[in-house]
């Protein structure tokens, strides 16, 4: 019945065009807010997808990390056991640190990872690979892929056409207890075998080697590790899986998921996810006042017609019931309106990327976008609540009206 009489007062004639015209700008405001609401979060959703993917190359679904110090140490029997967990699928061992690799004149300061040959096993760097071929040699002959902004600033040709390049890597000894700096530290040679792409973090710091020459390097003991680094058999029981893991190893381990081994990233971008919904919300909050307005003005022409439906027996509730239901209809047409406007927008999108990226310096050269249900689900919420809160003033003025039949 609300309803009812809430589509009637709509759709009819007023007396002063002014409430139709403020009714149409209501609505128009709030389609226009949900719209840009839902395409924000969508194009959000889809970065997001985009550096997950990138970075999923990277980084692993669990990371074991020492409670303390830098390294850790694992017998074989543990991570044997480890290994034999029924949600593990494959598992490497990492020896990592920050180390100076040196080309004839050029030098720059990497993040060396030792690896084992399971490591192309819980990620998918083999398939970055943009020049030469993945190959990490061994310790008597050690090899390594680098990121292209490595290669770049060392100058490393990866052209067999000329033979194969030396490098030389330099190296701080973990265990090294002499007071002499120069002792501290190891130097060996190393070929680049080939190079990477992934993303620009990565590209520009990242070298990758086989373990054992890490580990020689450094004066690592056979099971001292930096970190071993997972895949799960199933990604999506990623948090149950680092519960279970993290109570299997105790207290002296932290195992980290996927996110929060670059929580950094993650929560940057949630947080402006949300401030720039949060000021997008705002034009709502525009739109009520526009609603409060209009909504006061029909209350005032509809004087007569609250006095007939308070004589015929209508309670205050219910007065107050119909105005409300005009309110939250208003913000249900717009918010209609503006959901079904991005859809059209974001399917057109994902199908003909039509709104580019400028610059060309991104890895795709449009914006991505990503539906999600939860989105539409909030948005919508969202203009009705404050639809309704702006409803109530007009809806409770209307209810305490007296009645005056002339």
């Amino acid at each position: 019945m609300y309803l009812d009489f809430a589509w009637r007062y709509f759709k009819a004639k007023k007396s002063a065009n002014a409430i139709n015209i403020i009714a149409w700008v209501t609505t128009s405001i709030i389609a226009f807010a949900t719209c840009c609401q839902i395409l924000v979060l969508s194009v959000f959703n889809g970065f997001e997808g985009l550096v997950t993917s990138l970075y999923s190359s990277f980084y692993t679904d669990l990371k074991i990390t020492p409670a303390n110090g830098k390294t850790l140490f694992l017998d074989a029997a543990k991570i044997k056991e480890i290994q034999n967990q029924i949600y593990i699928g494959q598992l490497s061992c990492i020896a990592e640190e920050k180390a100076l690799l040196q080309n004839e004149g050029s030098q720059t300061v990497i993040q060396l990872k030792g690896v084992d040959s399971n490591f192309t096993k819980v990620n998918d760097i083999a398939s970055k690979i943009i020049k030469g071929n993945y190959n990490i040699g061994n310790v008597e002959n050690p090899m390594m892929v680098v990121g292209t902004g490595i290669q770049d600033a060392t100058g490393i040709a990866l052209n067999p056409a000329f033979g194969p390049e030396e490098l030389t890597v330099i190296l701080p000894k973990t265990n090294n207890q002499s007071n002499d700096p120069l002792s501290s530290l190891s130097e060996g040679t190393i070929t680049p075998s080939g190079s990477f792409s992934i993303q620009q973090d990565f590209d520009n710091s990242y070298a990758i080697t086989n373990i054992d020459f890490v580990k020689q390097q450094m004066d690592m003991q056979h099971n001292e590790f930096s970190a071993i680094e997972i895949k799960l058999k199933n990604s999506a029981e990623i948090e149950s899986s680092q519960v279970a893991l993290q109570q299997l190893l105790g207290k002296n381990f932290i195992v980290l998921t996927r996110y929060q081994q670059n929580a950094n990233l993650y929560s940057t971008m949630k947080m402006e996810k949300w401030a720039i919904y949060a000021l997008l919300t705002l034009i709502l909050l525009i739109a009520a006042f526009n609603m409060i307005s209009a909504l006061t003005m029909l209350v005032l022409e509809k004087k007569q017609d609250i006095s007939i439906l308070q004589s015929m027996g209508s309670s205050r509730l219910q007065i107050k019931k119909i105005f409300l239901s005009e309110g939250l209809l208003l913000g249900l047409i717009g918010s209609v309106i503006g959901i079904s406007l991005a859809t059209i927008i974001c399917l057109l999108q994902l199908k003909f990327k039509l709104i580019k990226i400028q610059g060309g310096s991104f890895l795709i050269d449009y914006f991505p976008v990503k539906l999600m249900p939860t989105d539409f689900l909030l948005v919508g919420l969202t203009a009705l609540t404050v639809t309704f809160i702006a409803s109530w003033f007009p809806a409770n003025k209307a209810s305490k009206q007296v009645i005056e039949l002339k």
